[in-house]
């Protein structure tokens, strides 16, 4: 008999018997095995297909479970797959080494389709009732659940009853894409002579899918210079000169970049008084970003000495634009320009990098010569 019976199930596994296919559409409903109850036939090849919307899984278990058993199930069986994805095979009435009945666990299918195959062969030594199985769609939180790097939320995930929705942290915008949160940063203009400028969310990762542009406008007669940070990090490709994310430099008629990868740029003097740093990331990367600070430098004035019997103030090595210098005399003295006579004078160092007026002079005052000469006028006087 069991020679007869290993002839047979190698025949089947040659010839495979035609399969009856049960198509389920239901969110909810029971697989019986034929006659359930009651002693199932032999010679059964029955299969149920079961498909629920997306956003949905499938939730089987068994209530009833009584088939032939055999090593490892190879004559009847009970077979549960999700597309093509094995999930179990059960056969007998109680778990052994070589067989497995589902008992009370509970099996989930991964995507919202799962199939349930029977089969039986040619002869039943004893009495076997089936099995009673139940299936539902249950929700899939996609929040908890989805590994996809490509298909998650970047800041927050929202499930709701087949389907998920992404939102954003405040000061960040959706993209098209539903899941990718990015920045609007096109509207930075820096005007005070020095800053600090970061990637958003530095040194966390920043943000995918976005083109920021910082502009930096600072008075005719400053020059920028740029000095980034020495934490940089830019997604970059060992081949390729910044395919995916990078930062460019503009100014005047100078460009520099594009810059990625960890390296820092490092100090940048642009010879402009405008800049324009654009940083472009794509949709993919959690790199850390990226800080430059910026400074201004006018243009320099030659050195000024003070004038005889004048001061200066402040006296210093050099001066640059904007600079002022405040001159003043010894008591008794004053500046004097042309025919006006002041009693301190302030100048300018300008943008092109001349003083706005000549070093002027001290001069004894006009009262002070009139005193002086009085006692010779006296002297005069009494000798005649």
């Amino acid at each position: 008999m069991e020679l007869t019976r290993v002839i047979v199930i190698l025949a089947q596994c040659v010839w495979p018997s035609w399969t009856q296919v049960i198509h389920l559409t239901d969110m909810y409903g029971t697989i019986k095995s034929p006659n359930f109850p009651e002693s199932y036939p032999k010679e059964i090849d029955l299969q149920w297909n079961i498909t629920v919307p997306e956003g949905y899984q499938i939730r089987l278990y068994f209530k009833h479970f009584d088939i032939e058993p055999s090593y490892l199930c190879e004559y009847d069986y009970l077979k549960v797959y999700s597309d093509t994805e094995e999930l179990a095979v059960f056969c007998g009435k109680e778990n052994t080494d070589t067989e497995q009945v589902p008992a009370g666990d509970v099996i989930i299918s991964p995507r919202n389709v799962l199939s349930v195959a029977f089969r039986s062969d040619f002869s039943n030594e004893e009495r076997y009732s089936g099995f009673e199985a139940h299936f539902s769609a249950i929700d899939v939180d996609e929040c908890r659940d989805r590994n996809d790097e490509d298909l998650a939320c970047d800041h927050f995930c929202h499930n709701y009853i087949s389907g998920f929705y992404c939102s954003c942290r405040y000061g960040f915008l959706l993209h098209s894409d539903n899941r990718t949160c990015k920045v609007e940063c096109n509207e930075n203009v820096y005007t005070e002579r020095s800053g600090v400028i970061t990637s958003a969310d530095f040194p966390k990762p920043y943000p995918k899918s976005s083109d920021c542009m910082y502009r930096i406008e600072v008075e005719e007669g400053f020059q920028i210079t740029l000095e980034f940070d020495d934490t940089f990090d830019i997604e970059d490709h060992p081949e390729v000169t910044c395919p995916y994310d990078f930062i460019k430099i503009n100014a005047g008629d100078k460009e520099f970049g594009p810059f990625c990868g960890e390296q820092s740029p490092g100090k940048i003097q642009t010879g402009s008084n405008t800049a324009s740093v654009l940083f472009h990331s794509d949709n993919s990367g959690e790199n850390l970003g990226w800080k430059l600070t910026y400074t201004s430098t006018g243009s320099e004035c030659s050195p000024l000495a003070a004038p005889l019997n004048g001061h200066l103030e402040p006296l210093q090595s050099n001066y640059v634009f904007k600079d002022h210098i405040m001159l003043t005399c010894d008591p008794g003295y004053s500046l004097r320009q042309g025919d006006k006579e002041f009693e301190h004078y302030q100048i300018e160092c300008q943008r092109d990098g001349k003083w706005s007026s000549d070093v002027l002079l001290c001069k004894k005052k006009e009262s002070q010569r009139r005193h002086r000469s009085l006692p010779s006028i006296l002297t005069n006087q009494i000798l005649s």
